[in-house]
């Protein structure tokens, strides 16, 4: 059985989240859904519609994604996950969500996990490449960068 997830945060991010996802995994658009918190909308709205996305998974275990912990896409689907059946993590980005999508068959409890490594081993800072213009010197390391 797959875990769903929905990914539920700030127009457009949400969506544009989802799309992301497909790209990589094309067949997984059924378990994956996406609601985009519009600005200026009350709420009680928000929270309504939001329930809706969430019914339409029609799915025993849901994993709710969020952008910001605190802001009303947070706040709204912290009134709708139970902790057992559905649970919700803040702070999504693209690393989690594709290690989420790729581990979606296992227990929710331990979907957790793997979203949050997948989080936070996708964030990390890329050493600058040499200008194309530096010129190199010989046997220098770099030139063989490749065959790593």
């Amino acid at each position: 059985m797959n875990n769903h997830l929905l990914i539920i945060a700030h127009a457009p991010l949400a969506s544009a989240l989802r799309q992301c996802v497909l790209h990589v995994f094309p067949d997984q658009a059924q378990g994956v859904a996406a609601f985009d918190v519009q600005p200026n909308i009350p709420p009680e709205e928000t929270l309504a519609a939001a329930r809706q996305a969430m019914a339409l998974l029609d799915a025993p275990n849901i994993m709710v994604l969020t952008d910001v912990f605190g802001a009303t896409p947070c706040n709204v689907a912290q009134k709708m996950v139970d902790g057992v059946n559905s649970k919700l993590i803040a702070g999504v980005n693209l690393p989690m969500l594709l290690r989420t999508i790729t581990y979606r068959h296992e227990s929710l409890d331990s979907l957790v996990a793997r979203a949050l490594a997948g989080g936070t081993q996708g964030v990390m800072q890329v050493a600058v490449a040499a200008p194309q213009n530096q010129v190199r010197k010989k046997n220098d390391q770099s030139l063989y960068d490749h065959h790593k």
